[in-house]
């Protein structure tokens, strides 16, 4: 078979995915083998391939790769995630294109236009995962929407709210004004922003008398109902029991005293808005204030905002300010750093709002999940730094805010039949719901079309911390095959950004609902940076195209380069010349098959240097092997990548090769052969999980393969015992050989000349290498003598002293001048070096680092010059 010179991933790639899908290599379903699940944290159905989907599912793809080839039953289940507030967004301005306004569409409308979108765009990025080479049992593909992921929803909720765990209250929220819904705290990020810090004056009903209050927000007095003053303040004995007048609205408000209010931060005195501030509410319940929202769900003022009535509360901010000025009501300004909630979804100011609203009560159900990891360890977060996190998350947290103001997502299934307060039931489905109102109430005559179900959805993460249960669906058939054989899962690969959103939930949820946790092993992955540590986004435009560097590197070159840049949870610094060298590892691999490939065979005796080699390169794997299953257990991919890369690179190629490599035009014996090239094979198996691709390629063009023969599903390379002191000892050649090199190249010495070497050796150092050192040295004999020949340059590996014959290669004369300048040259930089260390001061002050390094670089003269000495002897 004729094989290219050169490897051409784009011709490969599609070819090899084809065939791996239609031999069904990637589908799973139980058996007697032991299982091998992951999860993919389902993607949104709005997103494309970007740089930490890139690595997430390169990692996920590496360990079912390894399983697969363990003989596990490898189970990688993919999936979107429907991203309400993502998707809406994406949805309503498609409609706005379109002129089309939300607002006039009915539910049923709406969704229509929702799921039409996401039919068309939203397979998208799961496509593009196959061109990264991710093995996913695509059979199974589930949507955090589809009709039995929903289901399992619905019913959490109902065994949530038949529990007593969930509750709807008329709390303080997280608004978000532009997605006009409520938030959840954890989707909230807080920055600091400078802004100004205000200083307003409110006129003493019925005296002329002013307080001063401060206040970052001047647009919201229009809600103030109070004035609250620290009942301990000396400077406001005289207005306790008074009212005080709001500027332009000219509302009188009550000035109450409360211990709450700090006496050192502004003027001392608070303005009290209870509609828009979580602590103004509290207080305002503690002492009856009135509540009044200024706000649309836009953030544009209502009614109560008078005259600014449907501007933008930051346009009304910069007016109010002007009007306040000519009132002589703003004292002053000041620069003021202020903590400000951003939405984490669509980057709008939160607006604190009061709302009827769905919460999970969370601090039970939270327990068994933080005893889960710090406690028990039945999950293990890698890295373990993380752990820290996770308990400071747990310890601190708040009821879950679940609903959301939204259309598209899974609808609240409670139903309303009447105006009361509690005047609702929560039911699975309509049927159930009138059965349970006509109970509640009492009114038989109750029908379908007098419920009212809520038009709120749930928080998208309320469906995806089901996700390991769901998507086998073992909430709606919590006995059915695959949740038992499947569940839990082993290992989880995410980021850390949502290890409370998600992971936590997850558990939360597995020990809830299946007693049992949902996945052994977290391991977190950095972030995608930049070269200049900055994280990769569209705005920056510094996030490359992920297609673009799979059609410019292959994906096997992308994969290797992504790992090489990834430490174990720690930031990636992405590189393309990662990917470049990614790239050019495949090339060194297809160019070693090559040369396999390329040799003659003949039935003649195995020489002695190939014997020897092989034997060390197979000690050599299996103590890789080792290091690269232990990496494999701590989550160490980059390292276990490193280790396989400079096994192939530098031991295969660049000694082992070498070493069984024929002389010119002549054959190889079979029984060489034979052997690297099984050793070769080896090397494709460890290697297939980070380079699918280029790894299947080459397996099926050693020879003809069978389906069941495929590198996808062959057998992973079994830890044997090892010869750890052959290793060592091979250590020692490579230094000979190096040695030997080292004086042909600087005494151009060719190297299809032979040469005579002679050692003392000193060592004992085994003469059974000496025909591999003869083989890569060009060395006709290797000698031992007890003193050192005449006419010869030396070298030293350890105790021994190698020695070289030049006579008739050199000029002694010239070689002698030569030495002698350079004995000189390193005498007077020992002097130098020994005046440092003998200089008190110098000792005394330098960093031990410092005087390490002069101490080494005594060493290392020292022994030049000895070795200098004795060439010098040896040629006179």
């Amino acid at each position: 078979m004729e094989i290219p010179l050169h490897y051409n991933a784009n011709q490969v790639e599609q070819k090899w995915y084809d065939y791996w899908m239609n031999n069904d290599y990637f589908s799973s379903k139980p058996d007697d083998r032991t299982p091998y699940t992951i999860v993919i944290p389902p993607p949104n159905v709005t997103g494309i391939l970007h740089m930490g989907h890139m690595l997430n599912n390169t990692i996920q793809d590496v360990l079912i790769r390894r399983a697969r080839l363990q003989g596990k039953n490898a189970c990688w289940v993919p999936g979107t995630d429907h991203a309400s507030i993502a998707t809406e967004a994406k949805v309503v301005a498609k409609l706005k294109a379109e002129g089309i306004d939300k607002n006039t569409l009915s539910r049923t409308e709406f969704l229509e236009h929702a799921w039409e979108w996401t039919h068309e765009y939203g397979g998208v990025i799961l496509e593009q995962l196959k061109k990264l080479g991710c093995s996913c049992d695509w059979n199974r593909t589930k949507f955090t929407m589809d009709p039995d992921m929903s289901a399992s929803v619905i019913k959490v909720f109902v065994d949530l709210y038949n529990k007593g765990l969930i509750y709807r209250g008329y709390r303080m929220v997280n608004w978000d004004p532009e997605a006009k819904t409520t938030l959840s705290e954890e989707e909230v990020e807080y920055v600091d922003q400078e802004g100004k810090l205000y200083y307003l004056n409110y006129k003493i009903e019925g005296s002329s008398d002013t307080l001063t209050i401060a206040t970052t927000r001047p647009e919201t007095i229009l809600g103030d109902t109070a004035i609250c003053i620290n009942p301990n303040d000396e400077r406001f004995i005289h207005l306790k029991g008074k009212k005080a007048i709001v500027p332009i609205f000219n509302r009188v408000i009550p000035i109450i005293e409360d211990a709450y209010v700090d006496m050192e931060f502004g003027t001392g005195c608070l303005k009290v808005t209870p509609a828009h501030d979580e602590n103004d509410k509290t207080l305002g319940d503690k002492h009856q204030l009135e509540i009044i929202d200024i706000f649309n769900d836009d953030a544009t003022l209502n009614s109560y905002g008078l005259h600014y009535e449907g501007k933008d509360r930051f346009e009304v901010r910069t007016l109010i300010v002007k009007e306040l000025q000519s009132l002589d009501a703003l004292l002053k300004i000041e620069n003021h750093t202020n903590r400000v909630g951003i939405s984490e979804r669509t980057k709008a100011i939160i607006e604190p709002r009061l709302s009827d609203q769905w919460f999970l009560k969370m601090e039970d159900l939270a327990q068994p999940a933080m005893k889960a990891v710090m406690e028990d360890e039945t999950v293990k977060l890698f890295p373990k730094r993380f752990n820290n996190t996770y308990k400071h998350w747990m310890e601190n947290i708040r009821d879950w805010n679940i609903s959301r103001q939204l259309l598209w997502g899974q609808q609240i299934p409670a139903f309303y039949y009447g105006d009361g307060e509690d005047d609702f039931v929560v039911a699975e489905t309509i049927d159930n719901a009138l059965e349970l109102a006509k109970n509640k109430s009492g009114n038989l005559n109750l029908t379908k079309n007098d419920l009212k179900q809520d038009s709120d959805v749930l928080d998208t993460w309320f469906s995806s911390w089901l996700w390991p249960i769901s998507v086998f669906d073992g909430i709606n058939n919590p006995d059915n095959a695959d949740i038992n054989y499947y569940y839990p899962t082993n290992d989880l690969v995410t980021g850390p950004d949502i290890l409370f959103f998600w992971v936590a939930r997850m558990i939360v949820a597995g020990l809830e609902f299946k007693k049992e946790v949902p996945f052994k092993n977290v391991y977190l992955t950095g972030l995608v940076r930049d070269k200049q540590r900055r994280k990769m986004s569209k705005s920056l435009g510094n996030s490359p195209d992920a297609l673009k560097l799979i059609e410019v590197f292959g994906a096997d070159g992308v994969r290797v380069g992504l790992l090489l840049s990834s430490a174990a949870g720690n930031d990636l610094l992405f590189d393309e010349s990662l990917c470049n060298q990614g790239k050019g590892f495949a090339n060194k691999i297809w160019n070693a098959f090559r040369l396999l490939n390329g040799w003659d065979v003949a039935d003649i005796q195995q020489p002695q240097s190939s014997k020897i080699a092989i034997s060390w390169y197979q000690s050599k794997f299996q103590s890789a092997l080792t290091e690269i299953e232990d990496n494999y257990g701590k989550f160490r991919l980059s390292d276990a990548l490193m280790s396989i890369y400079k096994l192939i690179w530098d031991d295969f190629c660049s000694w082992l090769l070498e070493m069984i490599k024929p002389g010119y035009q002549q054959p190889i014996d079979s029984k060489t052969l034979a052997d690297v090239k099984a050793i070769f094979e080896e090397n494709l198996k460890i290697l297939h999980p980070f380079m699918p691709f280029l790894t299947e390629e080459i397996w099926q063009l050693m020879e003809t393969r069978t389906e069941e023969e495929a590198l996808i599903v062959a057998n992973y390379p079994i830890a044997k015992k090892f010869d750890a002191k052959l290793i060592s000892d091979f250590e020692t050649v490579k230094e000979v050989v190096s040695g030997i090199r080292a004086i042909r190249k600087e005494k151009n010495i060719n190297i299809k000349n032979a040469i005579d070497v002679s050692v003392i050796n000193n060592d004992s150092f085994s003469s059974d290498y000496h025909p591999v050192i003869e083989k890569l040295g060009n060395v006709t004999t290797i000698t031992e003598v007890n003193a050192a020949p005449e006419g010869v340059l030396s070298f030293r590996v350890n105790s021994n002293e190698y020695f070289i014959p030049i006579a008739g290669t050199v000029n002694i004369d010239e070689e002698i001048e030569k030495l002698q300048a350079e004995l000189t040259y390193t005498k007077g930089f020992l002097k130098s070096v020994q005046a440092k260390l003998s200089n008190e001061r110098f000792v005394n002050n330098a960093p031990d680092a410092v005087i390490e390094n002069e101490r080494k670089k005594e060493t290392d003269a020292l022994a030049k010059i000895e070795t200098i000495t004795a060439s010098l002897q040896n040629l006179k």
